[in-house]
């Protein structure tokens, strides 16, 4: 698995229906890619997000990122969108897992 981390802060003047809009598309258009697995985001009370993606592998991932329709968003977000982002990946990522199941 290749986990995929986005922290981000949106610009206060940015125009919301056009990023949900580019949003909704981008979440659809990385659904269907070969290699994805899943995706989720969070929204803390100052405001931050955090979208997690996971993916099978750090070249599915990667080729995600070179997705044209994708790169082009990309570079909306950089000038139109987010005040500031940070990109967090790991390959293979320690992980524990607790289920509790019914008696």
């Amino acid at each position: 698995m290749f986990l995929v981390v986005f922290r981000n802060r949106k610009r206060t003047e940015m125009d919301a229906a056009a990023y949900a809009a580019d949003a909704a598309r981008m979440e659809e258009l990385a659904r269907a890619q070969p290699g994805f697995i899943s995706f989720k985001g969070y929204v803390a009370d100052d405001g931050e997000v955090i979208a997690l993606s996971e993916w099978a592998s750090a070249e599915a991932a990667q080729a995600w990122g070179r997705h044209p329709d994708h790169a082009l968003v990309q570079g909306r977000g950089r000038d139109a969108y987010y005040e500031s982002y940070t990109l967090y990946t790991a390959d293979n990522p320690r992980t524990h897992h607790f289920e509790r199941h019914p008696a």
